[in-house]
């Protein structure tokens, strides 16, 4: 029941403590699974003291369970390792904190956390972050860096040695995180974060070396995955020996067999960069020079042409052609011309001949009635009609009389 209180009438805090574990104590035993962060094995004490947190949130609580229960499981029971727990939540009223009393310990099997492991990748799969697609090339020589790896690890050494003897200038922004245990994910994810900011940094490594399963569950973790699926910069994993294919490796725009190929797939050996631009170099000389000998040649078979060494020759040769056929031409022209001239003559003299002129120039008239039509027998005239003569030089008129 929800107490009934006010400034005038408080309840002391050993009463809302009393309440409080009052209501814990009802709550009953209940299983948890957590990573254990922290772990206090106190030579000869009766309890020993350990901290669970979740591992895909930020939250975490302490256990207690006394010395029995923790020896049968003292030899996997260490910091990092997955462990299910069965406790009951304890309240301690003078403290005013909350714990787990655990009566059982249960480290959580290789084969539960790879049947885990293979159920997120199916369900990361089928929302397309290892899709090839979506992979970045990475730049040829990139200007900085980023380097996510443990402090003072092998596997830093290696990247950074391998690099430097390949690429004297290369630049690294390097950021030390924690790359096992419970601490990992939150500061890998914060450095990638921060690279993934930086205008300079043009590509980012995140590496570690070889280890147990358990060590490499890290690289595995869903946020982690997301992170790295949502940066801008392209990223490089390079994550354990060859064999070992944490999640990163598949999200990852490239994902390298070693800390030291992960300096090898990044920066460019100037040594074989050097010998490439020679060949290079050697190859565009010998193509240029080819090309100059050959449209040389191509150049002297054209000069040794007769049309080339004497041009004006052609031309000469072909002069008295063309005297030739204009002569031959202004003569065929000519003839047709006075052929055509003949045919018009005869033409026009045959239309002088057959024409109505030339017919009254004989002597011949044209008779037409007033309407302008001509008279062609003598039965379509009477006595007293007025008609029109029309002869060679005018027309006159005249008057139908009857024949004497």
């Amino acid at each position: 029941m929800a107490l009934t209180t006010s400034a005038e009438t408080p309840v002391p805090v050993s009463e809302v403590s009393r309440l409080i574990r009052g209501w814990i104590d009802r709550l009953g035993a209940v299983w948890v699974e957590g990573q254990v962060i922290q772990l206090s094995p106190r030579p000869g004490a009766g309890m020993v003291f350990l901290t669970l947190r979740d591992p895909s949130r930020d939250v975490s609580i302490s256990v207690t369970c006394f010395r029995q229960v923790y020896e049968q499981v003292k030899d996997v029971l260490t910091e990092g390792a997955r462990v299910v727990v069965h406790a009951k939540p304890e309240w301690y009223e003078k403290s005013g904190r909350l714990s787990l009393r655990a009566a059982e310990i249960r480290p959580v099997g290789v084969g539960e956390l790879l049947a885990r492991l293979e159920r997120l990748k199916k369900a990361l799969a089928a929302e397309g972050l290892f899709a090839p697609e979506r992979k970045r090339r990475l730049p040829f020589l990139p200007s900085r860096i980023g380097l996510i790896t443990g402090r003072a690890s092998d596997a830093e050494r290696d990247v950074l040695h391998t690099a430097r003897e390949r690429w004297p200038a290369v630049r690294f922004e390097v950021r030390n995180t924690a790359v096992q245990g419970a601490y990992a994910v939150p500061q890998i994810i914060d450095a990638l974060r921060e690279l993934d900011a930086s205008s300079e940094v043009d590509v980012i490594i995140i590496t570690r070396g070889g280890g147990g399963m358990e060590d490499l569950l890290p690289f595995s973790d869903e946020r982690l995955v997301r992170a790295v699926a949502a940066a801008g910069t392209p990223v490089v994993s390079a994550i354990g020996h060859e064999a070992d294919q944490p999640l990163l490796d598949l999200v990852a725009d490239l994902r390298s067999r070693t800390p030291t190929h992960a300096a090898k797939d990044t920066v460019p050996d100037v040594g074989e960069e050097h010998e490439r631009v020679r060949a290079l170099r050697e190859r565009a000389w010998r193509v240029i020079t080819g090309t100059l000998d050959r449209e040389e040649r191509g150049l002297d078979d054209v000069l040794s042409r007769p049309a080339m060494a004497d041009p004006h020759a052609m031309v000469e040769g072909r002069e008295d052609e063309i005297a030739a056929a204009l002569d031959r031409a202004r003569r065929v022209l000519g003839h047709r011309l006075d052929r055509a001239e003949d045919e018009l003559a005869h033409t026009r003299a045959r239309v002088v001949a057959l024409s109505p002129a030339a017919t009254l120039q004989r002597g011949y008239a044209v008779l037409q009635r007033g309407d302008g039509a001509v008279v062609r027998d003598a039965e379509d005239v009477t006595e007293g009609d007025k008609l029109r003569a029309r002869v060679a030089s005018g027309e006159f008129g005249v008057t139908v009389t009857p024949p004497a």
